[in-house]
């Protein structure tokens, strides 16, 4: 399987194309939030307009009334803005809560589809900071941008000498802040990494803490989470570090203006400016820049590049967007007319259904034998199905031998055999025979007989020519009559949709060696056990947002779930289960109908007993024999 060089997927829109289309739809939201602020506006111009005409107009011209009216409306621009900043707040909810709605929603659909390690860490903390952190991003922005609009226009009004010494030093903090935000989201992004693995970390150590201390592994493991806390500590060190920059640039546009106020303010002075406008100019700078300039620097500096970088993890990499199948193997297989090959495959059930495949790119030469492993649900079966031609895809191509999967001869080029064998009613050859045109000889019949592992049932039956009656066939039989029935097939490609599940592993191992020495023949596994997959030339790993493949020992180091896949129950399994031969039951002489595990190594099997009936209660084995009631262990 190669990764496709021809149709690669366009990355979803970034956090930020994702934020204008976000308040774009809520712009009914955003124009109220804009008239609310403007009555925060008049309150900043009049916080230095009206003190310096109070001062030159009034107190300093010996007219108290005149001053006192000034100061009058002032407090009352004080009022006015306090209404309107209760009514932003309700228009700031009214853009975060949703938000916030449609986060949740994306991280618990991701959690229920996959193996996310990462799904506790994003849920509980990582949109709770995005909720947050837009909030007060919106706060901030807003405030600063009507803020500074007040005070400098407040500032010309004055005098323009005012706003020549003031403004400078503003836009060089600015400009050094500005400067800042990208560094500082690249830290913060390597901070939120190195707390999202070490909440993977924890996750999958903190159920275990039993298992670790009866493996005497507890400095491994704690050696590991070490290392995890120490990446995020220094990652948290670096951020630090780079925040300094921003006290900087808080200096330079904040305190700078306010020093060199005071500094030129016998020049002012002797250019025409009043020692009110002096005044209302040091209010300016005091009261409304410094306050808004330090909050836009704490708030988007760090809120704000965070916000980014949280959700481009939680949107960007949400499910649905599916990167293109990734080969891990260092050989590629090359061919002109590969056996399979899948391009940009997209399938949901419903227009308004979630994708169940995505931009799935596969590719599987001639000859190869590959498995395809995933948690239920995840659109194996639904891939099978379209390669089998019972599906049609909502967008992409499927090739089978360099041909459509639905046309003239589609039908000879694959055959998918699924869970639930299908047998007719008739003889064992009318059955064999059902995908061949032509006669089957005997000794070909025969031989596919025995190399799939039929011929015990041939011979009980009383040859091929015995009639079938399928209710008296158990799924195991039905499913080698199937087997069989593809391997005698000219089809060049065979699917196997859990086909050997009602097979113990032996004769799973079995038929599936002999589809992959079959001469000629491609064949893909659509997994049930660790062993198929440890079988196969390659395995894919389907998770929902990306697809990786990879011979079985590379994917145990690259892939997160396929680790999880192969110590998960019904994928578990006896090391020596390929040399392993069937054993039934023992027989039933124990009074309490309970008896031992027939043979160590089976799957599940932890030294206990098996009870052959329905039971109540169970006690300890120590404790069959006491003849007292069941204790309830």
């Amino acid at each position: 399987m190669n990764r496709s060089s021809e149709a690669t997927p366009t990355p979803p829109p970034g956090p930020y194309r994702r934020g204008v289309r976000f308040l774009w739809r809520r712009w009914r939201v955003v124009l109220r939030l804009a008239l609310w602020s403007v009555l925060e506006t008049g309150q900043t111009f009049l916080t230095g307009y009206a003190l310096a005409h109070a001062l030159d107009d009034g107190f300093l011209d010996g007219r108290e009334s005149v001053g006192l009216g000034w100061l009058g409306a002032a407090a009352l621009g004080v009022l006015v803005a306090a209404y309107g900043t209760g009514r932003v707040y309700r228009a700031v909810a009214d853009l975060v809560e949703p938000l916030r709605d449609s986060l949740v929603r994306q991280v618990v659909g991701r959690g229920l589809r996959e193996a996310d390690g990462g799904a506790v860490s994003r849920l509980t903390q990582q949109v709770e900071i995005a909720r947050d952190t837009f909030a007060g991003l919106v706060m901030v922005s807003r405030s600063f941008v009507f803020t500074a609009v007040g005070a400098l226009v407040g500032l010309f009004s004055l005098d323009p000498l005012l706003l020549l010494v003031v403004a400078p030093p503003l836009l060089a903090g600015i400009g050094l802040f500005v400067a800042t935000l990208r560094p500082l989201a690249r830290r913060q992004e390597e901070f939120l990494v190195a707390d999202e693995e070490l909440a993977g970390q924890l996750g999958v150590v903190a159920p275990g803490l039993r298992d670790v201390a009866a493996a005497g592994a507890e400095q491994d493991v704690a050696e590991g989470i070490d290392r995890g806390v120490a990446a995020e500590y220094a990652a948290a060190g670096t951020l630090a570090r780079w925040g300094v920059l921003r006290t900087a640039a808080l200096a330079i546009g904040g305190q700078l203006p306010l020093v060199l106020l005071l500094a030129t303010g016998p020049w002012l002075l002797a250019n025409g400016v009043t020692p009110g406008a002096l005044v209302g100019a040091l209010a300016y700078v005091t009261q409304a820049l410094l306050p808004a300039l330090h909050n836009l620097v704490h708030g988007l500096g760090a809120s704000g590049s965070r916000l980014a970088i949280v959700l481009r993890r939680l949107i960007w990499d949400a499910p649905g967007n599916s990167a293109p199948c990734e080969d891990v193997t260092p050989e590629r297989r090359t061919s002109p007319a590969p056996a399979l090959r899948l391009s940009a495959l997209t399938f949901a059930y419903g227009p308004h259904a979630e994708p169940v495949l995505k931009d799935l790119e596969l590719t599987v030469a001639r000859g190869e034998h590959l498995a395809v492993v995933g948690p239920s649900g995840i659109g194996k079966s639904t891939m099978a199905g379209i390669v089998a031609g019972l599906l049609e895809p909502d967008a992409g191509d499927v090739r089978v031998d360099g041909h459509a999967v639905r046309g003239p001869g589609a039908v000879g080029r694959r055959v998918l055999i699924p869970q639930e064998a299908y047998v007719f009613t008739g003889t064992l050859r009318d059955n064999l025979r059902y995908l061949r045109e032509d006669p089957v000889p005997d000794p070909e019949l025969l031989a596919a007989a025995e190399a799939i592992g039929l011929t015990p049932l041939v011979e009980r039956l009383g040859g091929p020519d015995a009639d079938l009656v399928p209710a008296e066939l158990s799924a195991g039989e039905r499913q080698l009559i199937a087997l069989t029935r593809a391997y005698l097939s000219y089809a060049p490609l065979v699917i196997l949709d859990e086909a050997t599940c009602h097979l113990d592993p032996v004769a799973e191992s079995r038929a599936e060696r002999a589809f992959a020495a079959r001469p000629g023949g491609t064949l893909v596994v659509i997994a049930h056990r660790i062993s198929s997959a440890r079988r196969a030339d390659r395995v894919l790993v389907m998770d929902g947002a990306h697809a990786l493949c990879g011979r079985h020992d590379e994917l145990m180091e690259r892939s997160p779930l396929y680790r999880d896949l192969n110590g998960a129950g019904e994928w578990g399994a006896a090391p020596d289960e390929e040399a392993a031969v069937s054993h039934p039951p023992l027989s039933l002489r124990d009074p309490y109908r309970v008896d031992p595990v027939p043979r160590p190594g089976l799957p599940g099997d932890r030294g206990h007993v098996v009870a052959h009936r329905s039971v109540g209660q169970m006690e300890a084995v120590g404790d069959l024999g006491d003849r007292r009631a069941p204790g309830g262990e």
